[in-house]
C-alpha cells in the first residue's frame, strides 16, 4: 500500500482551515518537514515544531489567523501530481499562479522548492501542489 504523504498534509491543512481549526498535527517525515518549511516562509503558516508521543512523532503547525474571513475557504491548497498520475515541468514551463500570488511548490533534484526558487536556479521538475 503507497502512501501519498504529500496528499496527506495537504488535506490535513485544507481540512483545518475550512473547520477554522488554528492547530494542525501530521506525521513527521523528512517531506512534511520539508513541505512545512516552505509554507512557514511563504507566509501560510505561523509556526511548526516536532512533537514526540512514545514511539511516534508529530509535526505540530499553526495556521496563520486571518482577522476578517468573507468566505468559508480562504486557504487553497491543490495536488496536481500524483503517486497515479506524474506531472513534469521544465523550468521554462513553471505555471504561474494567479499572476505571481500564488505559489508552486515542485520536487527537484535538488530538493523540494517553490517555483520561484526553481526558476532561479534554472531547474524543472515533478510539480507537487499549488498554494493561493
Amino acid at each position: 500500500m503507497v502512501r501519498d504523504t504529500i496528499a496527506d498534509i495537504i488535506t490535513s491543512i485544507r481540512n483545518a482551515d475550512m473547520a477554522r481549526k488554528r492547530v494542525v498535527r501530521v506525521a513527521y517525515t523528512n517531506i512534511t518537514e520539508t513541505f512545512a518549511k516552505i509554507l512557514l516562509r511563504e507566509g501560510f503558516l505561523e509556526n511548526m515544531r516536532e512533537h514526540r508521543e512514545s514511539t511516534q512523532s508529530f509535526l505540530v503547525s499553526t495556521l496563520r489567523y486571518r482577522r476578517y474571513r468573507e468566505s468559508r475557504k480562504v486557504l487553497n491548497l491543490k495536488r496536481i501530481s500524483r503517486p497515479g498520475l506524474r506531472i513534469y515541468s521544465n523550468y521554462q514551463k513553471i505555471p504561474i499562479i494567479l499572476g505571481g500570488m500564488g505559489v508552486v511548490i515542485l520536487s527537484t533534484s535538488q530538493g523540494i522548492m517553490t517555483d520561484q526558487e526553481a526558476r532561479l536556479k534554472r531547474i524543472g521538475g515533478e510539480i507537487l501542489c499549488y498554494i493561493w
